[in-house]
């Protein structure tokens, strides 16, 4: 572990050198001990683990070891910010630490090190005793998600927090945000750790930089995890590499909305590999970004239209709570349809408002679509369109298409077009 600047140069180094990665780290600590034990021995020994080259360089201190260390070092001694009343800590976590996540070490290729900020002192929750597995479940899906998706985020994650259980997303802009903002709202003081943000940057900057205060939020009610060293700008690979983490630290995985080739699916792809349950929320199948979710239920994922759908999956935590009848499944279109003239006609005190939101239905449509149904003039039309959208009753999909929403979108006091954390 890190205990002094010596120490965490000896890490460093390891992880610095060209040709060592995850897996040949492990193996030459395995072999020889802690990274200072490592640098002790001579290329010949060495050569017992990795390819001559590789000796050869272990031998030498890679290029960039000193402003590495520095940068390190001071990053550790600085305090972290308080933020709303919350004291954040840091930790450099190594692969010899006792806090090292448990879940991490039966993955393929556990980071020699971790960056964390945030309720440190609640580490030992993502190491559940005996290596089973941490009451943690993943949410993933499409950056540029559907209105309808963003709810489902939202929503799917806050009855998970209440339940106990700890949401595990990327920080990435769409289903990720409002994952990690339905957790924090979700949660409960008996939940420590709502949510964990597994980050594809330094520590030491929030990417994107929209997401500046929900990172501050995250690490005061959970914690922001980095396998990435400090300083170096975003790189593009690190991003879906980060996604075994994401898997790794998890249960099961949740995806709410992903088109064919969504990188999202390479998380639930590597939760499968490692035996994760994998659990996917169907859409309209006129929408591209659902084809990803329904790809992965034909190939065996859960089919779930809430959050309940998971927790029975689950059931194998140890105290797990009902969510609240709010987050229940609606079972019959006409159950949906109540609870939207209720909600939306206090809103709209509009009996044509509401006739339009019937024409909707439950699929995406489209404006002439919409004047075929309703028969109202296209003027009228629109005008009823805008002020539901307004509302929060709908929502535009590309292609001048609308969708019904279930309920009204969060929206934060500051920004109406933004959700609440």
């Amino acid at each position: 572990m890190v205990s002094n600047r010596e120490s965490l140069k000896a890490w460093l180094r390891l992880s610095l050198t060209p040709g060592v990665g995850n897996i040949t780290a492990r193996a030459l600590l395995k072999a020889f001990g802690l990274p200072e034990m490592i640098f002790q021995k001579s290329a010949a020994q060495l050569q017992a683990i990795v390819s001559p080259a590789v000796s050869h360089l272990l031998c030498l201190e890679p290029e960039g070891l000193a402003d590495a260390l520095n940068t390190t070092w001071e990053w550790l001694q600085k305090p972290a910010p308080r933020h709303a009343a919350m004291t954040l800590h840091k930790r450099l976590l190594t692969l010899a630490d006792t806090d090292y996540p448990s879940s991490l070490m039966l993955t393929p290729d556990p980071p020699c090190l971790l960056y964390v900020m945030g309720q440190t002192q609640h580490l030992h929750l993502l190491s559940p005793a005996a290596f089973k597995a941490p009451m943690a479940v993943a949410v993933v899906g499409s950056r540029n998600p559907t209105p309808q998706g963003r709810i489902n985020a939202h929503e799917f994650a806050s009855s998970l927090a209440q339940a106990g259980l700890t949401v595990i997303s990327g920080l990435a802009l769409g289903v990720d945000t409002e994952a990690h903002r339905g957790a924090l709202q979700g949660g409960t003081l008996a939940n420590p750790l709502r949510t964990v943000a597994v980050v594809g940057t330094g520590l030491d900057r929030v990417y994107p930089h929209q997401n500046h205060a929900l990172a501050l939020s995250i690490a005061a009610h959970g914690l922001l995890i980095s396998e990435y060293p400090l300083t170096p700008p975003p790189i593009t690979s690190n991003f879906p590499k980060r996604n075994r983490l994401i898997a790794g630290l998890s249960q099961g995985c949740l995806v709410v909305e992903a088109a064919a080739r969504s990188g999202s699916l390479i998380t639930a792809k590597q939760a499968i590999e490692m035996g994760k349950e994998v659990f996917a929320i169907p859409g309209s199948i006129h929408t591209t970004v659902a084809k990803g979710c329904h790809d992965l239920i034909k190939q065996g994922a859960k089919l779930v239209d809430c959050a309940q759908d998971i927790l029975e999956e689950l059931k194998d935590l140890p105290v797990i709570a009902q969510v609240s009848t709010e987050t229940q499944k609606s079972t019959s279109r006409s159950e949906i349809d109540a609870d939207v003239e209720i909600a939306y006609g206090l809103l709209t005190k509009n009996v044509q408002s509401l006739q339009v939101l019937d024409h909707l239905g439950q699929d995406p449509v489209g404006l002439d679509e919409l004047q075929i149904r309703s028969g109202l003039p296209t003027a009228q039309l629109q005008a009823e369109l805008f002020q539901l959208e307004l509302n929060g009753a709908l929502g535009r999909l590309p292609g001048g298409l609308y969708q019904k929403l279930k309920r009204p979108l969060p929206r934060h006091p500051n920004n109406p077009h933004s959700f609440n954390v």
